[in-house]
């Protein structure tokens, strides 16, 4: 069995953000929260299909920040949770840029989860 070597370069946080997105092509707005979080990426649920590569906005809803952090990524990869039709997608995305105004509410957001986290043990 080969070594199983961990790639990502940030912590992820399992926390469920609330979040707008619209994928490349598709003027649709969708709502959905994510599984995860991280610096430099996320995971959520969707019932559409991306392809990997495609570009998407985000505003990520954060708790008690005034506004929306507005980011731009990439589908890293996409895939169905299970056989059936009507299963979701689990997707995963590369941030490729966080709008400026909203780095450090975001940044912020992160290390106080994490300080809450490794306080609760």
């Amino acid at each position: 069995m080969k070594n199983m070597q961990e790639r990502r370069k940030y912590i992820r946080l399992q926390v469920p953000v609330e979040m707008l997105y619209f994928a490349e092509g598709n003027p649709t707005r969708r709502e959905v929260a994510t599984k995860d979080l991280s610096c430099d990426g996320l995971r959520f649920l969707s019932d559409e299909d991306f392809e990997k590569g495609s570009g998407i906005e985000i505003n990520l809803i954060i708790p008690k920040a005034s506004n929306p952090v507005h980011v731009q990524g990439k589908v890293a990869w996409a895939k169905r949770l299970s056989l059936e039709d009507s299963s979701p997608y689990e997707v995963g995305v590369e941030f490729t840029a966080i709008e400026e105004d909203n780095k450090n509410t975001f940044l912020k957001y992160l290390c106080d989860l994490i300080y809450d986290q490794t306080r609760s043990g």
